[in-house]
């Protein structure tokens, strides 16, 4: 072993020595210069080294490097750190030289950064951001669009006015249905409120006791069988009151409504009367007679009730009438994919709480008892300091036709009328008379008013405020302002509705529809003609507070929509259904994905945008349309180049748009799918995940077929694949799509649409063979035609116009017209050309008989 020097001896006993002092990681402390000053005074510079790494081994940097007034000091001895065999040297060296404040000499004073000796972190700036849009609607109340704030935290109170339930639930009822779901879905599932939606069944009101009236008695009427003559003579006394009604009706739509009812029953009785006279069999007079009682029913109805009406008496038969509607308006909503509310509140099981409402209006000085009934006091209300009538509508106040509609056919005769104190009041209670339904109360027995219903179930379920109040635009005045006035009158407070909302008017031609006019197409026949879907994206093709006209354009561009869209999610399940490993899901973006991508990302910010305001989902739908159709030009450029699109980008898009679909109703269910669903909503099996692996062994086996067909020039092989393709998958939903150089595309379609595709192409094929037979047939009858003047010789081809030349010289060539005068010299320079293309043309056929190609 070779000994070591003295001093290098005597500077590893130090260095042993300052280990045992405790220094260690995590154990940092301060060093003098006498530490340093045995190392310093070896001379030999390589010992020296080798003495400094030994004595700084022990140094941790973990916690931040602290050093003294002495490191510093024999940093600046140092000329430049050793080499690399003597690490901890360097290190040291290092820390120390990165510390310095800037400063690169090393004989100036010693300034450190911190006084911890550690970095410090630069300052921080935070993003300025962008301001977000806040939720704007449409409030009746202020007839602006207000700021959305709730009143209570994040839970949304709404209560929406529903049906009254006494005939078919129609498309106008459609409107208001399908639109506050689809508002209510939007605050619940998109903007994330705690909606707490309450709705009530009108089967207590003036058109139910009449209908339920009137078809009792009706029927009655029927099963008595009146023979022929005595239905004429009916029928003759019930139209003169009718007819009276007709010449006093100033409304346009409805007296054109009472003119079609008049003038059917015309139609229907004359046939009756003729055959009375003519004495045919009774089979056909019965036949007649039955024509008479179906377009006469609204007719005979109105004037049995008002013979008779007083004496109906069973409860049952009121109750019945809305128990059967109410249970189809529930199957209608169900249908169109409505939520059902979360609480449905019936005015027949409300009857002692509206009793009690009525009360304390009285007791607070509102409302007045008169001759049974009891009425709200309009100017008693609108007097007071802090109450205010007719907030909705208040240039309506006065308007006795709204009023006297507010009150019921039965509730505005001359007695009912003279009861109030001002013809602007409305009652809260009503006196019932021999035949209608009645109820007990302290003012005697009665029923309630329209109005009082809504506010007596509102007021049970939500208490004093409530966030959102909804309805049709037709009942804001006076129902929905005479809700808001008893309301506030009960309650003694100013804010009983935050927020009203009112759905435009559906109309069908420009005429409002509905059912008191007869202008009406029931929700049942609707689904008939278009699904569910189609009615829903009609709506949100347009403004829910603006009036839509249901026709078959507004249709088309829904089934145009609805088909637009479901063409995108079908593409892109095909390309994701394109086989690839795990990392192949993954590909390089390129400029192309990267303006899809921030596209996508604009739409998304412009969708929301239009949602905060006042839920715009028509230039929500058209910006989604957008979307795909730059989705659609990048997949089309990706196969053009023989590139596959970018799949993990095209499935976001696709998630993001189904999600949208199903935040506004228009596709059921919590499936992860993408797009519409197979073979309609609601199945419980995934027809799709299920039958496609099938599908596509298929479409491989035919594509094969096709191949070995095209090769072998097997024409009857291909025609099958053909048939395959265009006549029998179809008829199971299935579409075949072949592309040249690709791969078949499959996708799965609706049946229905699949089939009717397939008659609008065959129609065209069609159309094009009638045009291109019309064409050929054209073309031959001109080349006969032609073929026939190319035989005409030159000299005889003027002959025959007799009637314009009576001289011809020896060439055939006219000299003189049909008075005997000659032909001027312009009149001949013309004919002489026609002669020439014609000697020309002759010369050619000629030619042809001799080729034996005349024919």
């Amino acid at each position: 072993m070779t000994s070591l020097p003295g001093d290098i001896i005597t500077v590893c006993a130090f260095c042993a020595h300052m280990r045992t002092l405790g220094e260690g990681p995590g154990l940092p402390r301060y060093y003098h210069t006498s530490d340093y000053s045995c190392i310093l005074s070896i001379s030999e510079e390589e010992a020296r080294w080798k003495a400094l790494n030994e004595f700084l081994s022990t140094r941790s940097y973990v916690q931040g490097f602290t050093f003294s007034q002495a490191d510093v000091e024999v940093f600046r001895q140092l000329p430049s750190p050793p080499g690399d065999p003597h690490f901890h040297v360097v290190r040291w060296y290092r820390h120390i030289e990165a510390i310095y404040d800037g400063s690169n000499e090393k004989h100036g004073s010693c300034q450190l950064q911190t006084s911890k000796s550690k970095r410090a972190q630069p300052p921080w700036s935070p993003p300025q951001g962008t301001k977000e849009p806040k939720l704007c609607l449409y409030n009746s109340l202020t007839r602006n669009k207000e700021v959305f704030q709730p009143q209570n935290g994040n839970v949304v109170t709404w209560y929406c006015c529903g049906p009254t339930v006494y005939d078919a639930s129609h498309m106008g009822h459609a409107r208001s249905y399908i639109s506050f779901d689809i508002l209510r879905r939007v605050l619940r599932d998109y903007f994330k409120y705690d909606v707490f939606y309450c709705m009530n069944i009108t089967d207590i009101d003036d058109k139910i006791i009449k209908r339920a009236r009137q078809n009792y008695l009706f029927e009655q009427y029927r099963e008595k069988k009146p023979s022929a003559a005595q239905l004429l003579e009916d029928v003759q006394t019930a139209s003169e009151p009718f007819s009276v009604k007709l010449h006093e009706t100033s409304d346009p739509d409805k007296k054109q409504m009472l003119e079609r009812i008049q003038n059917a029953v015309k139609g229907a009785v004359e046939p009756l009367e003729k055959a009375l006279r003519n004495r045919l069999s009774e089979e056909e007079i019965n036949k007649h007679a039955e024509v008479v009682l179906q377009e006469a029913k609204d007719i005979l109805s109105e004037w049995l009730d008002a013979k008779l009406g007083s004496q109906v008496t069973d409860n049952a038969i009121f109750s019945n009438l809305p128990k059967f509607w109410e249970e189809e308006y529930h199957k209608d909503m169900a249908a169109l994919n409505v939520l059902p509310a979360d609480v449905l509140t019936r005015v027949s099981e409300y009857v002692p709480e509206i009793v009690d409402f009525v009360q304390r209006i009285v007791d607070n000085g509102y409302g007045y008892v008169s001759n049974g009934s009891v009425y709200f006091d309009t100017m008693k209300f609108d007097t007071s300091e802090k109450h205010s009538y007719a907030k909705l509508v208040p240039e309506a106040v006065g308007d006795q036709k709204a009023l006297q509609e507010g009150e019921g056919d039965l509730s505005i005769s001359a007695d009912r009328l003279s009861e109030k104190r001002s013809p602007n009041d409305f009652a809260l209670w009503k006196s019932s008379k021999p035949g209608e339904p009645s109820w007990d109360s302290p003012w005697g027995k009665g029923r309630p008013g329209w109005h009082i219903e809504c506010s007596a179930m509102a007021g049970s379920i939500l208490g004093e405020s409530m966030d959102i109040h909804g309805g049709g635009f037709d009942l804001r005045f006076p129902h929905h302002d005479n809700e808001l006035a008893q309301s506030e009158a009960y309650f003694e407070n100013d804010n009983w509705v935050r927020y009203f909302l009112h759905t435009g008017h559906l109309t069908i031609a420009g005429c409002k529809m509905s059912k008191s006019l007869k202008n009406f197409i029931t929700i049942k026949d609707a689904l008939k003609k278009h699904t569910a879907r189609q009615l829903r994206l009609a709506f949100l093709m347009h403004s829910w507070k603006d009036t839509l006209d249901y026709s078959n354009n507004t249709m088309e561009s829904a089934i145009q929509y609805e088909k637009f869209m479901n063409e995108f999610f079908l593409n892109v399940k095909d390309i994701l259904r394109a086989p690839t490993d795990v990392t192949g899901q993954f590909e390089k973006w390129d400029t192309q994905e990267i303006e899809l991508n921030k596209s996508f990302f604009d739409k998304k910010a412009t969708v929301h945008e239009a949602l905060c305001d006042n839920i715009d989902t028509r230039t929500v739908l058209e910006e989604m349309r957008s979307l795909v159709s730059q989705c659609n030009s990048y997949i089309a450029g990706k196969k053009s180049a023989r590139q596959m699109p970018n799949r993990t980008l095209l499935e976001n898009i696709s998630i993001y748009l189904t999600q949208m679909f199903k935040i506004f109703g228009a596709i059921e269910g919590d499936e992860t799918n993408i797009g519409f669903p197979v073979g309609g909503n609601g199945q419980t099996l995934n027809l799709e995940s299920t039958v496609m692996p099938y599908l596509q062994i298929l479409s491989e086996f035919r594509e094969g077929v096709r191949q070995i067909a095209k090769d072998k020039k097997v024409s009857e092989v291909l025609q099958l694949c053909d048939s395959l393709r265009d006549d029998v998958l179809p008829e199971h939903g299935v579409r075949f799509e072949d592309h040249e150089g690709l791969p078949t595309v499959v996708k799965l379609v609706d049946r229905d649409t699949l089939l009717k595709e397939r008659e609008e192409k065959k129609k065209i094929e069609e159309e094009k063979k009638r045009k291109k037979e019309a064409a050929a047939r054209k073309k031959q009858e001109q080349e006969a035609a032609k073929l026939a003047k190319m035989k005409i010789p030159p000299g005889e081809m003027f002959k025959s116009e007799h009637d314009k030349y009576s001289k011809f010289d020896e060439n055939g060539f006219p000299t003189h017209d049909m008075e005997g005068k000659e032909l001027s010299k312009g009149q001949m320079k013309k004919l002489k050309k026609l002669y020439e293309v014609q000697e020309k043309l002759y010369k050619e056929y000629l030619q042809m008989v001799q080729n034996g190609t005349a024919n």
